[in-house]
Parts: C-alpha cells; structure tokens; sequence
C-alpha cells in the first residue's frame, strides 16, 4: 500500500450481531480500528471512526423469544451494552450504527430498489439449506455430513420458499479483475488468495429475501410485496453506506470509499464477495482494503461458555488496564494469525516490553535529569554527540507507517521499540554518572537530551495504541501530542525546545500473580498417579506393537488439504508456517517442522494428509490446529499426499 495520505479516512469495524455480549475478538477488532483512526486523526486526515451493532435476523428473532422479550427490547439491550463496553474503553468512533435506525432502513430500500431498476435482482423460488446460526445457505457439497453447517457445526435445516435473488454470478469476472488490479485489497495477502480460489470455482446466484420471519428490513413500497424481508447480509453490509447518510441526508458521502474494512476472518466471504458485488451493482467505488483477522483462543484452548473459559474484555482491562491490555492485544498476535490469550503471556508484556523498556526508561530519565541538571533538559547538542543514535532511530520511525495500514501492527510495534533499545544502550554506553565526574557536562546534558528525544518520538508514534499513557509521557517532557507535534518532531525531525521533566509516578507497576482466576481447562488433566499407570500398564501387543480397536482408529480424524499459503517461522531453523484448506469456513494454520526438506514454494497449493482433530498446541507462540501425515526413512522425509488431486476436506478412511 502506498504511503500517501489520504484526503480522508473511513474506517469502520463490522457492526456486531446482538446475540451475545461483547468477548475479546469484538475488542480486538475495535481497537485496532480505533488506533488506526487516532493515528489518522493525528497526521491530519479528515478521518469518520464507524462501529455499531447487526440487530435484524431470524436467530435475533428466537434469542428474544426464548427470554420472553420482544425483539426490539432484546436488540436495544445487548446493542446498549456493546455501546457502553467501547465507551468504557474510550473508543473515539464517530457514529454508533444500528441497523434497526429508521435512516439506515431507509438506506437500504433504496439501494435495493436500485439494483433491481439496474436488473440485478429477480425473483424465483429457492430451495437449500439454511443456517439459523449464521444466517447463510449452503450447498449440498459444503455441508459436513450432509447436514451440519460447515462453519458453525450446528444443523441446517431445508428452506423452500419465494425469494428474490441478486445475480451474484454476473459479478464473477469483475471480481476477479478487481483482485487482480488491486493486490491489496484484501489483507493479509493470504486471504485474498483464498477469495480468489473461491471465486474461481463458480459464483451461484444469492437469495436475498426471506419470508419464514419478520424481524428484517421490509423491500421498497413500491414493490407491494409486503411478506418479504431483506436477507440479514445484504442489508447489514449496506451499514458502511448509510452510516453516511446514503439514499437520506448523503452530506457525509464524502468519507466514501473506506479506506479500511475491519473484519473478523469468519465474514470474510460475505465482505470481500457479497459486498463489492452489491457496490458494483450501485456503480459506486470499492473500498481500499478489507483486513481480517484471525481468532483468539484462551490457553491454547478454543473459548466456550460451557466450560467457562470465555475471555471478557472489560474484566481483563479493570484487572491489567484498559490500555495494557490494548497494547497486549495488538503486539502479541501478527494480524490474520489466530491469537492465544492467557495471564502470563499479558504479565510479560505488561512487566517486560512496558515496565523494563519504556516506563523504566523514563524514571532513568527523571532520575538522572534530577540529579545533575535539576530536571532541566536541552536538546541543542543532542545531533552533535549522539549522531549514530539519532539516525538509527530515524530509520525505525520512517519504516513505521507503511506497516499500520498494511496491518502489520505487531511489526509496527516491534519497529517502534528499537528507538527504545537504543535509549537504553546509550545510558549504558556512555554512562552518564562518569561524564560527570570527568567535567564533560555538555555531553552529558546531550545524552538527556537524546533520551527525551527518543522517548518523544516513541509516544507519538505509540499514541494511537496507548493514547493516554503516552499522553502523560508527553506532558513530562513538556509537549503535547496532535498534529502539530507529529508533523514537527516526526516529519521534520525537530527537537524538543528546553523543559524541566516532570516527575511521574511508575507507568508499569511490576505484576508477580495472574490477577483474575483462571478459567478450567478444557479436559482435565492426568495425575501423575494416571500418567505413571497408564506407561506400566500392558497392552495387547503383535509382535511388540500395541494393537487398538476400529473404533480407537476412527478416533482420529484424517482430511485432505489444500496448502493456500506457506511461509518460513523467524528464527526457525525447522518450522514453516502454512494456511491449509480442509473445507472449512476458513484455513487451518498448521506449524510443521518440515522446512529441512520443503521450501514455502515447494508446499503452495499442493495438497496433504492432515489430522484435524487434534487438540491445538502452540510452537514458538504461534497457534497450531492439526497435524500433515509424513513418512521418513535414511533418504529423508515425504509428506503423505493423495494420487490424484481431491476436494479440500474429503475424509480419509
């Protein structure tokens, strides 16, 4: 992506369905939208923050039901509390969109009433199976036993109705050209091949009415088809366009297209096919880029209410801190990847890239301004004695932009802590204590000078994700962060004017204890007693290998996958890292100690043997959910492949 600014910023998160509160993937989306908003914001863009709540559908319409509430009372309840969490986390969103707004309604009839003007939508009777859960119909060849979803696991059931349909298929071809053209369109790169693959094997038209419940937008009057309601999709993707006023008051069109669609890897079909198409469909532009994420497990272990290991985002924040946790969420998993949550992982960062690297370089700062220059601190000789270091920092910070809105947060902060390490080295370097004593007071007023320099630099740069730790860090060193102060330290490389620090209490008090009680485990684990039971115990045995039953062998679960994207773990001499299509809603990531044998290149696109039910584990931090099938002997190591090519997913038995 380029680096040219945008005369605006339009970035919105997808808008939240209201069938439960709030967990850590919602608050993982919200804040990497909120910071790249206050980012925006900061170096001048005329910049519109969307978020909001997803409130019509046939499974909003039973969840009321079932707690004996009407479906409006049910939908404001659980959209006030998603309201209220982002305001308690000082989220800066511009609008709070809810598809049960009569403006956004009334947006809504008037695209669809355009696309039928146009001939996009039609009206046939559909046939197929539906998914309550996640509101989507499947074919045959996607259910899981030829019944169950194959992205939530749960029944479908068969739907035979009236419906209107959106010529999905006519957009095949534009689609693909769009991908093509625009290689940055859907981030990370990996995912926008995957929409490709999907796209390629054939688009079927969409249906986009219903006529089994209510609870939805109604189609234009001037249809007089009043039994029909909108499907659940077509009109809460509309969202990002009625937000700004599109068929009603459009003074807010300007903000069109986004320049960033945040989304969660789950919906990404329905964003990177669906919407573009319908947007074709209204002739109007398409938005820069649509960046999904992975999701988040809690110890290695899937999260679920039933056993109770659900992480809540505001419980985490009032225990570590709202921006800690911020901080956490954004440097601990690479955008796309899936992510693991667990105390002592949030602990580390909070005690060591925190409290050791920033919050203790700046109490060294305090400390030692306040002891030789009474707090007083002058930035005029910093470029004369410390030029290396002022020019390796420059360095990091010029790479950092690039990285935020390619979504390489977790580059963008690792960058942003070398300005850090270098303050760090210098104190220790030059020793400020011994300039001292041998009467070489300039340089040692210049090496606070270069401290203070590196701490301003980092606090701007780290203000979008730390907005008011990093605004207490400026006010010690005298500034303000906004516009002014980025464009004339950041851009201009300016030095900070004479001050005298402020004393600030620690940042990052040190934490020893997990500070919540840490959800059970998915399954118990063994005792030692069981663990040294179950070695000594004797198993029957051909020739000294254990024999199990057809039942204990059809335990496992083996698939075939399609390797969508490979690429080498950092600092791995064994591992790469893969993205394997079992034919589910989205790729497995899979780590595999293979790299002596194949290269990245080698494993694209190839197919492999996969066990796909094993617990997931993690390798170096990244999260592993399945295992390829590989036979080794003297001459090396060959993945278990089948002969001729199969459908991602098809059991092997």
């Amino acid at each position: 992506m380029s680096d040219t600014p945008c005369r605006t910023a339009y970035i919105t998160t997808p808008i939240y369905y209201v069938n439960d509160i709030a967990h850590i993937g919602h608050a993982y989306t919200t804040v990497i939208a909120d910071a790249l908003a206050i980012y925006s914001r900061m170096v001048g863009h005329d910049t519109f923050f969307l978020t909001g709540t997803d409130e019509h559908g046939q499974k909003i319409e039973q969840a009321a039901q079932a707690r004996g509430k009407s479906t409006q009372e049910y939908a404001d309840e659980i959209s006030g509390r998603f309201r209220a969490l982002w305001d308690a986390f000082d989220i800066t969103y511009d609008k709070f969109i809810r598809t049960t707004d009569e403006e956004h309604k009334a947006g809504v009839q008037v695209a669809f009433q355009k696309m039928v003007d146009k001939g996009d939508i039609y009206k046939d009777v559909y046939k197929g199976n539906y998914c309550i859960s996640c509101e989507a119909f499947f074919t045959e060849t996607q259910l899981v036993d030829g019944e169950f979803c194959p992205e939530c696991g749960k029944p479908t059931q068969i739907v035979e109705e009236e419906s209107y349909f959106f010529r999905l298929s006519d957009y095949q071809d534009k689609l693909l050209a769009w991908y093509r053209d625009n290689p940055e369109c859907i981030l990370p790169k990996s995912k926008r091949n995957e929409v490709i693959r999907f796209v390629e094997s054939g688009l079927e038209d969409l249906s986009v009415t219903r006529t089994s419940f209510d609870w939805g937008v109604k189609l234009p009057e001037q249809m007089n088809d009043p039994k029909h309601v909108m499907y659940v999709w077509l009109d809460a993707l509309m969202n990002y366009l009625t937000a700004l006023g599109y068929g009603t008051d459009e003074s807010l069109m300007k903000y069109w297209p986004a320049r960033v669609h945040l989304i969660g890897k789950d919906i990404l079909r329905f964003h990177a096919i669906y919407w573009p198409a319908f947007l074709m469909s209204l002739d109007m532009p398409l938005p820069k880029h649509i960046a999904a994420h992975g999701w988040w497990t809690r110890n290695a272990e899937k999260m679920s209410k039933s056993i109770g290991n659900v992480v809540n985002p505001k419980e985490v924040a009032d225990a570590y801190g709202l921006e800690n946790f911020r901080y956490f969420m954004l440097r601990e998993v690479p955008f796309g990847g899936d992510g693991d949550f667990s105390q002592r992982a949030l602990i580390d960062r909070i005690n060591s890239d925190l409290g050791n690297d920033l919050g203790n370089l700046l109490n060294r700062l305090i400390g030692m301004s306040g002891k030789y220059f009474e707090g007083r601190i002058e930035s005029d000789k910093v470029r004369t004695f410390y030029p290396e270091e002022m020019q390796q920092a420059e360095a990091s910070l010029a790479k950092l932009e690039p990285l935020l809105f390619e979504m390489q947060i977790h580059r963008y902060l690792e960058e942003l802590w070398r300005p850090l390490a270098i303050a760090n080295k210098a104190i220790d370097q030059y020793q400020p204590w011994n300039l001292m004593k041998e009467g070489k007071t300039e340089e040692a007023m210049a090496l606070n000078g270069l401290i203070a320099n590196l701490l301003a630099r980092v606090a701007i740069m780290l203000h979008p994700i730390m907005p008011k730790t990093t605004d207490t860090i400026a006010a010690a060193l005298g500034f303000t962060i906004d516009q002014t102060s980025y464009e004339a330290i950041i851009k201009e490389g300016e030095l900070l004017n004479p001050f005298t620090i402020e004393k600030t209490p620690p940042l990052f008090p040190r934490i020893e204890e997990p500070l919540l009680q840490e959800a059970p485990a998915a399954e118990p684990q063994p005792t030692q007693q069981e663990k040294t039971e179950k070695a000594t115990k004797k198993e029957e045995t051909t020739e000294g290998v254990a024999l199990i039953s057809i039942d204990q062998f059809f335990e496992t679960e083996l698939k075939i996958g399609t390797i969508v994207t490979a690429e080498e773990v950092p600092k791995s001499k064994k591992l790469l890292l893969l993205q394997v299509d079992l034919g589910e809603a989205a790729p497995r990531q899979i780590v595999a100690g293979i790299k002596e044998w194949y290269s990245p290149d080698d494993l694209l696109g190839t197919q492999a043997c996969v066990v796909a039910n094993l617990k997931p584990a993690k390798l170096m931090g990244l999260r592993s959910e399945g295992m390829l099938l590989a036979a080794r002997d003297e001459g090396g190591l060959s993945l278990l492949r089948p002969e001729s090519p199969k459908i991602p997913g098809t059991k092997v038995s």
